[in-house]
This record gives C-alpha cells, sequence and structure tokens, in this order.
C-alpha cells in the first residue's frame, strides 16, 4: 500500500511538474513580446490645446481628443470613490485581478452558455483596463489576456494605486469626444472637477461601461438609473450616507454640452487666425495634441466693441439700400405648428440676440410674429411657442430694394413689407420689449485694433458673422487701399526735402502713353483747386497733387518706404501706385499706421503674447527685448526698475512720422475723415475710397491705439455714389473708439524733441502770424522753416509740350481709366526694356477718399 501510495504519488508530482512547466512555458512565450510597461512612467497623453484672452479668460480649445491632463492628488476623494465603486470596488486591495469578480464572471459565462440567456459581463479591474488601454489591443483571445494578466502584475509591483488611478483617470473615454475625467466635466457640465456635485460625479463614473449606452439625452432614463446604482454602490461601500445617496438620486439628469473651438462670444475670426499661426509654428499635430497654453493679445472688451461698431456700421449702410424681403416663405396653414415652419433655420451664435421669426397676422400698424423657439441641449425645439410684434417705426427702413443706389417708396403700413408666412430675422428692442425687422447686409467688413508700441492685436472682426462665412476679411482679404495709401506717398516726400508746407499744384496735367492715348488723372471732385500745401492735399486727399508729387519724387522712393513698412512685398512702379491701386490687406495697412504712431519704429503685428507647452515652460514670445536685471537673485526695494531696451529697426524718420501724424490730424479736423471727431479726442487718420466706390477704408489712430476698418463686397462692385471712407469705414471706427476711449485721457499727440512749430498761412504754406484768419502751426524738422515766397511743384516744368511726363525714377506710365473718377489706370504699359506686368489692373484702381 505505501508502494503504491509512493508511486501514486511520483505520477502526480511528475504531472504537477510537467503542468508546472507547461504553465511556465505558456507564461513564458507570452513574455517573450510583451509591450514595455515601464513607458507608463513618462506618460504624455495627447492633451488639447488651450487658447486664452489677454486678461486670461478662456479663449478657444482645439484637439483631436478633448483630454485634459489633471494629477490624482488634484482630484476630488468622492469622484475616486465613485469610479472605484463603478468599477473596481477592492482596487485598493487587490493584487491586479480580483479573483472572486473572475470566478463570479466565470461562473456567469457558463450559465449563458448553458441556458443561453442572460448577458456575459466581464470582470476587469482598473489595472486591467489600464493595460489594456495603453499596451493591448481590444482582441478577445486567451493569449491576450494572458498578456493582461503578466502586465496587471507587473504594474502593480512597479507603481502605487495612485499613480494607476492617474492613468485611468486621465485616459479612460467618457463620450461626447472626452477623455479622461477632467475633459468630460468641463464637456457636460462646464464645470472644473472640484466644482462637480455628487450626482454629477456618479453620472461620470456610470459613463465608461459604455458612454452611448447612459446617453444624457438620448438615453436619459437609463442614465438615470446607472448614475442612481453608482451612488448606491458608493453608500454600501461607506463613502456617503443615506440621506445624501437619496438626495442626489432625486436630482434630475442636468447637462450642458460645452462648445467646442471659440468660447468668447464674436472672438471666432481671432480664435482661427490664432489656431492657423499655431499650425504654421508647430504643425498641426502638435496644436491638436501638444497640450499647449496659449496667451493671446486679445481684450474681450475691446473685441466685443469691435464686433457691435463693425455690425452697426454695416446694417446701418445696408438699410440705405432697401428691404430684399423675408429669407423664406410659408404657408402657415399648410403646418399644425407655426413653429416648423422655422425648422431648417438658425441663427449663428454671434448673430445674437437675433432670432429667427415667422410673421402670424399683418395690420397697418404692426406684424404679429411667433418666435423660433430655443433649441435645447439636446437638439430639440422647446414645447414654449413665444409671440411678439414688429410695429410699424420699427420697420420703415424696410423700403423695397431696387438696386442698391434707388429704393421703394416709403413704407407707410406694416402690410407695405411683411405677410403672413414670411420667415424674418428679427432683433429685440430693449426699450419696449418690441422686435426690429432685420436683415443680413450684403455688404460686409473688418476691423482692426492694435497698440501701436507692441504691435499687440487687441480685436479682431474679420466680418459681420463668423458662422455664416469663415472668410477673415483683416487678414485674408486683398484689397486696394485707396487714399489711406497717400500718407505713405506724403511721408516719403517729407523725407526727401519736402516739408508740410511745400505747395504742389493742383491742376490738370497730362501723361502720354507709349499707344499715344492721355492718362488725365482727376480728384473726386471733378475739380482742380490750384496750389495747396501738402498738408492741404492730404486733409482734402487730392488726387491729381499726390500724382504731381509723386512723378516728382519719384515712385522708387515711395516703394522703398511702403516695401519698409510691410504693406507690399513688391509694388509695381506705376503711377497709379501712388493713389493706392496695389492690393494689401487691412493688417498690412493698420501696422503701418502703427510704425507712423510708434515714432517710425518697427512694429511687428502679432496675435500671441507667448505659448508654454504642457510643462509650462515657455518655448515662445513676442516681445523679444533682453531684461538682464530681471534676472536679479533677490530683490531688494533699493534695485532700480528694470530698464528694457528697445531694440525695434527705425524704418521712418521720427520727424517725418509726427509731421505726417500732424497731417493726418488735420484730416480728421478739417479734411475727409470729419466724423471721426465725435471721438472728442486727439486722433489722426486717413479715409481711403477705391475706383468707383468698391472699398471703404479709414485708419485711425490715439497716441497709444491704432484702428483700421474697411468696407466693401466680397465680390467687388461699386457700393454707390458717395459711399466713401469717410462716409462709411470713419464713422465705425469713430463708434469704436468712443467706446473704447471713454474712460481714458484726452492724450495729445507726442511732439519730437527738436522739431519746430512754426505759424504758417495753411492755403499759401508761407510764414504767418499766430492768430490770424486760415493760420496753423505747421511741424518742421531742425533747420528748415517756410519759405518766403511759395515755390509751386508742379508748375508745369515736369510735363513736356507734348504732354509727356518727365518720368523719374523708372515710374511706368498708365493709360486713363474707363469711367474712373480717380484716375486710375485700366492697364499697364511697361517701361522701356521691361516686359509686360501681367495681369495688369482692370480700372479697379486709383485712391479717390
Amino acid at each position: 500500500m505505501l508502494r503504491f501510495l509512493g508511486w501514486l504519488f511520483a505520477v502526480g508530482f511528475m504531472f504537477f511538474v510537467a503542468g508546472a512547466a507547461g504553465v511556465g512555458y505558456v507564461i513564458w512565450t507570452a513574455s517573450k513580446d510583451l509591450p514595455d510597461y515601464t513607458q507608463l512612467a513618462n506618460y504624455a497623453p495627447p492633451v488639447m490645446t488651450r487658447i486664452y484672452a489677454a486678461d486670461g479668460s478662456m479663449l478657444a480649445e482645439y484637439a483631436e481628443e478633448r483630454r485634459l491632463f489633471v494629477p490624482v492628488s488634484q482630484m476630488p476623494k468622492l469622484l475616486i470613490d465613485a469610479f472605484t465603486s463603478a468599477e473596481d470596488k477592492t482596487f485598493f486591495t487587490h493584487g491586479g485581478l480580483d479573483w472572486q469578480g473572475i470566478a463570479a464572471a466565470a461562473y456567469r459565462y457558463a450559465q449563458v452558455k448553458l441556458t443561453g440567456k442572460g448577458q456575459i459581463v466581464g470582470a476587469s479591474t482598473i489595472t486591467q483596463q489600464v493595460a489594456k488601454n495603453f499596451l493591448l489591443t481590444n482582441e478577445r483571445s486567451l493569449d491576450r489576456k494572458l498578456k493582461e494578466a503578466i502586465l496587471v502584475r507587473r504594474i502593480e509591483q512597479t507603481f502605487t494605486k495612485d499613480q494607476i488611478l492617474e492613468l485611468y483617470l486621465n485616459e479612460i473615454f467618457l463620450g461626447m469626444n472626452s477623455y479622461g475625467v477632467a475633459a468630460a466635466s468641463l464637456n457636460y457640465f462646464g464645470k472644473s472637477l472640484d466644482q462637480l456635485s455628487l450626482e454629477e460625479m456618479a453620472y461620470l463614473a456610470a459613463l465608461p461601461k459604455g458612454p452611448n449606452n447612459y446617453h444624457p439625452f438620448r438615453q436619459k432614463e437609463r442614465a438615470i438609473e446607472r448614475r442612481n446604482w453608482v451612488l448606491g454602490q458608493m453608500y454600501d461601500n461607506g463613502y456617503i450616507t443615506e440621506e445624501q445617496m437619496k438626495e442626489a438620486q432625486g436630482k434630475p439628469l442636468v447637462v450642458t454640452p460645452r462648445p467646442f473651438g471659440a468660447q468668447l462670444f464674436a472672438a471666432e475670426s481671432f480664435a482661427e487666425e490664432v489656431r492657423r499661426e499655431l499650425i504654421e509654428l508647430y504643425g498641426k499635430d502638435k496644436m491638436e495634441k501638444g497640450g499647449l497654453s496659449v496667451r493671446t493679445t486679445l481684450d474681450p472688451k475691446l473685441q466685443l466693441y469691435a464686433r457691435q461698431s463693425l455690425a452697426r456700421g454695416l446694417i446701418a449702410f445696408d438699410r440705405k439700400r432697401g428691404f430684399r424681403g423675408p429669407i423664406a416663405v410659408g404657408e402657415l396653414g399648410a403646418v399644425p405648428d407655426w413653429a416648423l415652419l422655422m425648422k431648417d433655420k438658425r441663427v449663428p451664435d454671434d448673430m445674437a440676440p437675433w432670432r429667427v421669426a415667422v410673421v402670424l397676422d399683418v395690420s397697418d400698424e404692426a406684424a404679429t410674429i411667433g418666435l423660433q423657439p430655443k433649441t435645447q441641449p439636446d437638439g430639440t425645439l422647446s414645447a414654449e411657442r413665444d409671440k411678439a410684434r414688429i410695429p410699424l417705426e420699427l420697420m420703415q427702413w424696410a423700403r423695397a430694394y431696387v438696386d442698391g443706389t434707388r429704393l421703394g417708396p416709403e413704407v407707410k403700413k406694416a402690410s407695405d413689407v411683411l405677410k403672413p408666412g414670411d420667415i424674418v430675422y428679427v432683433a429685440p428692442n430693449k426699450d419696449t420689449g418690441d422686435y426690429h425687422l432685420m436683415q443680413v447686409p450684403e455688404v460686409d467688413g473688418a476691423l482692426i485694433a492694435m497698440d501701436p508700441h507692441t504691435g499687440r492685436v487687441l480685436a479682431l472682426v474679420g466680418g459681420f458673422s463668423y458662422g455664416r462665412s469663415q472668410f477673415n476679411r483683416a487678414v485674408q482679404a486683398l484689397r486696394q487701399p485707396g487714399s489711406s495709401f497717400k500718407p505713405i506717398v506724403y511721408a516719403a516726400a517729407l523725407d526727401n526735402g519736402y516739408s508740410p508746407a511745400s505747395v504742389v499744384l493742383d491742376a490738370p496735367i497730362e501723361f502720354k502713353m507709349p499707344d499715344g492715348s492721355l492718362w488725365k488723372p482727376k480728384n473726386y471732385e471733378k475739380s482742380f483747386f490750384g496750389p495747396a500745401t501738402l498738408r492741404r492735399g492730404i486733409e482734402q486727399s487730392r488726387n491729381v497733387m499726390t500724382v504731381r508729387l509723386a512723378n516728382e519724387l519719384g515712385m522708387a522712393k515711395i516703394i522703398d518706404l511702403a516695401t519698409r513698412l510691410g504693406i507690399y512685398d513688391k509694388l509695381p512702379a506705376q503711377l497709379a501706385m501712388a493713389l493706392g491701386a496695389g492690393e494689401t490687406t487691412l493688417l498690412k495697412m493698420v501696422t503701418a499706421y502703427a510704425m507712423i504712431d510708434n515714432s517710425g519704429k518697427r512694429v511687428e503685428p502679432t496675435l500671441i503674447d507667448r505659448i508654454q507647452d504642457r510643462y509650462g515652460k515657455t518655448i515662445y514670445k513676442h516681445d523679444k527685448r533682453d531684461c538682464a536685471s530681471c534676472m536679479a537673485p533677490v530683490w531688494t526695494p533699493d534695485l532700480p526698475e528694470p530698464e528694457l531696451i528697445d531694440v525695434s529697426d527705425q524704418v521712418m524718420n521720427p520727424y517725418t512720422a509726427y509731421q505726417i501724424t500732424s497731417m493726418m490730424e488735420g484730416v480728421v479736423q478739417r479734411g475727409t475723415g470729419k466724423k471721426v471727431l465725435a471721438v472728442g479726442k486727439p486722433v489722426a487718420g486717413k479715409t481711403g475710397t477705391s475706383n468707383d466706390e468698391r472699398d471703404a477704408w479709414f485708419i485711425g489712430f490715439t497716441p497709444d491705439l491704432v484702428v483700421g476698418t474697411y468696407v466693401g463686397f466680397d465680390n467687388p462692385k461699386p457700393m454707390g455714389k458717395g459711399r466713401t471712407g469717410g462716409e462709411l469705414a470713419a464713422p465705425i471706427v469713430a463708434d469704436f473708439m468712443k467706446l473704447a476711449l471713454k474712460d481714458k485721457p484726452a492724450t495729445p499727440f507726442r511732439v519730437p524733441r527738436a522739431i519746430e512749430l512754426i505759424p504758417i498761412d495753411a492755403k499759401s504754406g508761407k510764414r504767418a502770424v499766430f492768430g490770424q484768419p486760415g493760420v496753423i502751426l505747421e511741424a518742421f524738422k531742425p533747420g528748415d522753416e517756410p519759405p518766403d515766397a511759395t515755390k509751386i511743384i508742379g508748375d508745369g516744368s515736369s510735363v513736356a509740350a507734348n504732354g509727356a511726363p518727365n518720368a523719374d525714377g523708372g515710374v511706368m506710365l498708365v493709360p486713363p481709366s474707363q469711367g474712373d473718377a480717380g484716375g486710375a489706370p485700366a492697364q499697364t504699359a511697361p517701361s522701356p526694356g521691361q516686359p509686360p506686368a501681367s495681369g495688369g489692373l482692370t480700372g479697379q484702381g486709383g485712391g479717390l477718399y
């Protein structure tokens, strides 16, 4: 018997050894190609890039996966309790595998297989999920399960429980493109983790099993049921009291999805331009996954003012063109609910508080409207039905559109404009509770506000509505600046021996073209005004004076200055370019004016102040000034303030910069920009209008702020006689400046030391006695003074008997434009030895105002 038992033991031992060897071989085989689990120590997940305004408020977020990394030490304990209760209640006690859970899962598996009823459930611990999510695939096989078990043991031996939990809670997918609990907290509830309520934590903990199964809108009942189950588990595990559980279970599930992209109202154009710059700097992959923290230059208050001012200006102009009719027409009797007529209509977010409405009834005095019900977070329409009225006085502007220059008869009753079934845009009247009739302007535009000393773009609006058109007219639209380019011509003259008191003849002039035709530049008024000072020429925006001055000066000098100021990369040497016929962007023009305002020092425009990587290290900053004294190891009260040395290039003589600034002050005080006087503070600036009133500009500045705006059709076409920069663009800038500067003192422009202010006669340019009529203080460079006798530039000496000009500096001559009040060219004629210019002008150039 003993021998048999010994034999039996030997056989059993041999089987045990063989089995152990087999298991060991299987484990050894599975371990050979295991992923490197130690890489988890250097976990750097894709994290979304966040963009902030200058005041630190959130501007936008961009990511492929919406994720924010938060250390587990900064997570609320109740949130951790919720997840462990829902996913792995023995997490802090097991060694990575829950054997009791595995046994229960195996029993359940056999039961389902034998009976064919029920559902197979898993038994994955949080550590197993980390191994699967980070290191393995979702393949269902014995080999993958074995590898998972081996990895789990090694992870548990290498990392602490808190480290494992941190990996899990920052990586897990929770629906709505949310990766990690921090992103889910923001995306579902608009809150940071420390602001979550108990029921909100429980709902997030309910999601790992299947976010779509517990969707807050499509599966709301199941979501609440699962949330309440998690709360029950938390109570069973002793994390909350029964009272807390019942109170949280009785609360509704309130989810408010947070929009992705731009977060600040009316800042979409700015945010999109920053996004493009980040892609250009670092590439799309790093922009979306690198977790960059970007501090921009945007001033949210000024951005709101900019959007309001531009929108008001565009709407005011569009109303002068007439009402083009409703956006759609529906049949009230064809639907059981009038709200259904508007189901496919929407108002972009940046057009708030506009709404869509359907006209229900019309009388002589008013139109009764049904307002489109508000859209709920789940995408459905609210059950509420609100009605309102548009009184006659709030739609009397809506005379019928004819051709943009002529209008239909005056509106005398509401039925002249609207009829039942018309679907229109409306906006609330804050005083009465009634609604205005609105329409989206056909014309569009842009506005930029910039700090002239740093180039920081404080506000940027790329159009009336980013939701309707993502085209950014501030930086992407190439348009002709018209007479807003003239200050560059006059500044080049001031840099080359002229003074503001120099006199130029404003009289007919002819330029003979190679084909024998004549170009006869004209002023906007179709009149000529005789001799006038440079100051008078820029204040009244005289085309003929500007062309004559450019011809005398030579286009080469003008082109050189325009290039140094960054307006153009390569400007053709054509006289018409002096009238602003070359295409450029609003941002480039505003930057050039900023350099004038900055005493002629270079300004680099920027929308970004600083960029930090995911670890907080600064990897980019716009301010390149060195501050050695800022690095003092210890700060003491006796240390002097750090001195920042300005390393900017001097691109324009500072005396010239002040002289042209003073002359542009005259544009506002006495010239084409008089509407900006409404600001009530010292402002300099210049209007600009291109041929046939296709483009209207005004760029104005104070000592510490530059603002530029552009108005025109996206498909360039005439806006109508008299629709000039002074009439359309200048009021927009004035409106913005009144808001932006309302709490600022009236600071005069800084006069450079050694500039001489001498009284002269504004018309003749000769020295005069201050106080007499027509006498102004003019700015002269050191050593310059007004002439005793008037020397008239362009008194005929520059024009040959046959009418051909004395072309200086390789000027290309241009033929006359057809029907061009500004005398801009229809095509270009190359100078001798030069090839024809490609893409010649087509009658759209020339500065008017």
